[in-house]
């Protein structure tokens, strides 16, 4: 065993070494240029998109990328399915990855969640797989680095030739006749209209499964009334404490979108910074942090979802154990 331990360190060694010389040698080729950073989303064309009732719409460089990451929740559908179609007693390859997977969130929700867990266990799920695939699509290969070259309204970059239409940005910065890069798959969660849109799914379906579960009785917490003549200053105080309910379920909304877009946003920045500085080696390492904080933001995102639902099926003080 002893042996074996140490071939293998070898083995591991080497490959680092490899992957530091090969670095060495691509920056030598091709010196990383910090790219332009810009908050909202890049439009790809001047041409819009016509949603019908909707209106125009510009077409963004987030568009693609939602449209290979529904793809390939499609295809890992398709490909659960053609796995369970086959009948094996213990699923292999994606099928048995997705198997722990969903076991795991379902145990998760159904120890939270109770008797609700039918009810609130699709949106956990649904939730986290989509922040999962959009995290982890981000960092393919070519992703906010291929794309349309323009004219930079400051200061840009110069460019050089690679054949045909193709052109790579230079290191060196000139003002008024530089270029800059807009990126054709820029990564979804750095788009702050997904992430209200899916903070806005998140609250608003927890609200609908509070009233599912609870009935009329759920919008109490918002808006108790119930010992204002009673007991008149516990009364304004259950009335007061009902107000910050309502104001912490529009925080919420805030939240969720900025937490998941800030995340995601400064994972983009710091990678092309570090790439930029310290090309050798240093972005691997940042890309393997990147992995593990899509994941945890996947997994934070649907959990919160999750525990809101679940506590939305339960009663309030008083009115929980009368009823």
């Amino acid at each position: 065993m002893e042996t074996t331990r140490k071939w293998r360190w070898g083995v591991n060694r080497w490959i680092v070494l490899g992957f530091i010389i090969f670095s060495i040698i691509a920056v030598n080729i091709a010196t990383p240029v910090q790219p332009h950073i810009q908050v909202a989303p890049e439009r790809i064309t001047e041409g819009t998109l016509n949603l019908g009732p909707l209106g125009e719409v510009p077409f963004l460089n987030t568009f693609p990328t939602l449209l290979i990451v529904d793809l390939v929740i499609i295809l890992l559908a398709l490909a659960v399915r053609q796995a369970v179609k086959k009948g094996d007693l213990i699923p292999r390859g994606i099928a048995g990855a997705m198997e722990s997977l969903i076991e795991v969130i379902y145990n998760l929700t159904e120890s939270a969640a109770g008797k609700w867990t039918k009810q609130i266990f699709p949106w956990f799920a649904t939730i986290m797989l989509v922040v999962l695939v959009t995290n982890m699509v981000k960092l393919l290969p070519g992703f906010e680095t291929i794309g349309v070259m323009h004219h930079a309204e400051g200061e840009g970059h110069l460019i050089s030739g690679l054949g045909g239409n193709w052109y790579t940005l230079l290191p060196d910065k000139v003002e008024g006749e530089g270029y800059v890069l807009t990126p054709f798959l820029r990564a979804l969660s750095t788009d702050l209209n997904f992430t209200v849109a899916l903070a806005l799914i998140s609250v608003v379906m927890t609200q609908v499964i509070g009233i599912r579960a609870q009935g009329p009785r759920y919008f109490s917490k918002f808006l108790n009334f119930t010992t204002m003549f009673k007991k008149p200053f516990f009364g304004f105080m259950d009335f007061l404490v009902g107000l910050l309910e309502t104001i912490s379920e529009f925080a919420k909304i805030l939240s969720f979108a900025f937490r998941l877009f800030g995340n995601m946003f400064a994972g983009f920045v710091l990678m092309a910074l570090i790439s930029a500085m310290i090309p050798i080696f240093v972005p691997s390492m940042i890309t393997m942090f990147e992995f593990f904080i899509g994941l945890i933001q996947a997994f934070v995102f649907g959990m919160l979802t999750m525990v809101f639902m679940a506590q939305a099926t339960q009663g309030h003080g008083g009115e929980e154990e009368h009823h």
